[in-house]
């Protein structure tokens, strides 16, 4: 006979969970009680919504589920950012939601939520366990159920009383992942599709790759010369100074790289769905009828069609995909599209060459040319949502895949929990993470867990004093009529040496390089704080000139 909160730390154990980060709730301390006696580590956060973002990082950056724990009501709504991070960037995550007393459901008892209606839009599955007997079955279902197909985040409810029951159940087993594969006439099919382009470019995005399977990719970009970006907030899927690599489709795009693909006769898309952000409002390809051939690869048969109509549609992984690309080789010689390859990478290069000269005493170009010259190429680098990315989206060249943890649902306060996790993920490996002084503060709090756990993560805290990519719009949109996007912000250093941490202020470009370097040797989680002018809105027009139009 065991609880219901060993069974469920049972059931974890058997499917291979090594971590969760939780924020604990006493409707669940059965569960928290059974974990004392396993190997399981648990990184107790400060807020659920940086306890889920914890979660969703280690399922972006190791395709198996993240686990989160929270407790009932204002807990699980916290929680509920995490989940549509997990959601629209389909990575895969479970979230354990303490839940009210089964004999007070439909009471509306203290805290209780019915999540099957209240979160059914921001999870692929929403189950409760009523019966302790069936946990086995509902944890090993939510394990497949985040991980196949298009993955997802699933969230579980666990009844108080449920989790103190003791009962027989089998014992758990390991989920089995569910793989689809290409057909061999699809493969052929997307072959003679490809001979016959002229303007043919490849897009990577989604989830569900591997370090092995993206440099499958590469090696089958290299032998057709194929040009090949990468979708917004994916650019680790491609090593960024590979001669064939023709920048990120994102916000933001380079015009040169936006006219390519409208010019484009193949487009490739391989594991993303290409929405709102990459496709530039679904300008680049038309819907629901593309002008360019269409070759679409996705895990989940419905996202086929369901905005573009593609002239090929395969149902796989990326991963199976790009194994079934082995034998899919040019006829001979050069492809007739060498050049334009070459082109697109020059261009490529041009563009992500920050500028040197910008507004005020603090450029953030040189910065991130010394930061380029003075981090390994396996370091992982970590941000939230704001304009500030755009300096380590356009201007970093990723090289390795599991170096990058951004949410590409534009939620603000990521990069900082998805920092600690990440740093707790991989203690050998530098993380760096990018934040505004607006975005840091929706998850502040984590620089705390950071410190209860010594990752010494580095947190980069570009403070211009507003909300600046609302700022941007609101400048563009209603000049001169300022509203809510002002800020009043702390002194951040200092905030750093407050939690045990250390703390650096950079006003002047050439302080840069000797924070850093005391930071990363001070062997502590690490705050500096740049104050950039907030003239400095984006790295070619000042707020200003946005403003003038």
């Amino acid at each position: 006979m065991k609880t219901g909160g060993q069974l469920i730390v049972e059931a974890l154990v058997a499917n291979g969970v090594k971590r969760i980060s939780c924020v604990p709730g006493e409707s669940y301390l059965a569960v928290l009680d059974a974990l004392h006696d396993t190997d399981i580590d648990v990184i107790v956060c400060r807020q659920e919504g940086g306890a889920a973002m914890m979660a969703d990082c280690w399922g972006r950056l190791t395709g198996e589920p993240g686990v989160c724990m929270v407790t009932r009501g204002p807990g699980a709504t916290n929680a509920s950012a995490g989940l549509h991070v997990a959601r629209q960037d389909s990575i895969p995550m479970i979230l354990f939601i303490g839940q009210v007393q089964r004999e007070a459901r439909e009471r509306e008892a203290f805290q209780e939520i019915e999540y099957r209606r209240a979160f059914t839009e921001v999870a692929k599955w929403v189950g409760e366990i009523d019966d302790p007997a069936r946990i086995p079955e509902f944890v090993t279902r939510a394990f497949a159920v985040a991980t196949s197909g298009r993955p997802g985040p699933v969230v579980l409810t666990l009844p108080e009383d449920m989790l103190t029951e003791s009962t027989e159940a089998p014992l758990a087993r390991a989920y089995q992942p569910v793989e689809s594969h290409p057909g061999p006439s699809q493969i052929a099919r997307f072959e003679e599709l490809l001979a016959a382009a002229e303007r043919p470019i490849a897009i990577l995005g989604g989830t569900r790759w591997s370090a092995e399977s993206v440099a499958a990719f590469r090696r089958f970009a290299e032998r057709w010369r194929l040009p090949v970006g990468c979708s917004f907030r994916r650019q680790m899927l491609f090593d960024h100074v590979n001669p064939v690599y023709a920048g990120d489709v994102g916000i933001g795009i380079n015009p040169a790289l936006a006219k390519e693909i409208k010019e484009a006769d193949l487009v490739l898309l391989v594991g993303g769905r290409f929405s709102e952000m990459p496709s530039s409002s679904y300008t680049l390809l038309d819907v629901p009828y593309p002008r360019q051939t269409l070759v679409h690869v996705h895990p989940d048969p419905a996202e086929l069609g369901r905005v573009y109509r593609p002239d090929l549609a395969i149902a796989a992984s990326p991963r199976d995909f790009v194994a079934a690309l082995d034998d899919v080789r040019p006829a001979g010689g050069e492809p007739a599209w060498s050049a334009r390859t070459a082109a697109m990478h020059e261009a490529y290069l041009k563009w992500s060459t920050p500028p040197e000269k910008g507004p005020g005493d603090v450029q953030m170009g040189p910065i991130m040319n010394w930061i380029e010259a003075n981090t390994a190429p396996d370091t992982i680098f970590t941000n939230g949502a704001g304009n500030y990315a755009t300096w380590l989206h356009r201007f970093h060249r990723f090289r390795r895949y599991g170096t990058q943890a951004a949410p590409a649902s534009g939620s603000m306060g990521y990069g900082l929990p998805a920092a600690v996790a990440a740093k707790q993920l991989h203690p050998e490996r530098e993380v760096v993470c990018f934040a505004g002084d607006g975005c840091f503060l929706m998850h502040g709090q984590e620089f705390a867990t950071a410190i209860r756990y010594q990752l010494p993560i580095i947190v980069l805290v570009i403070n211009n004093g507003i909300y600046g990519t609302i700022r941007m719009h609101q400048e563009r949109e209603y000049p001169g009529r300022v509203s809510a996007t002002d800020l009043t912000n702390p002194d951040f250093a200092a905030l750093a040496r407050a939690y045990g941490g250390h703390g650096e202020t950079v006003v002047r470009t050439e302080e840069f390089a000797d924070a850093f370097l005391r930071a990363r040797a001070s062997g502590k989680p690490a705050i500096i704080e740049i104050k950039l002018d907030p003239e400095a809105i984006t790295p070619t027009r000042t707020l200003s000139e946005i403003r003038n139009g």
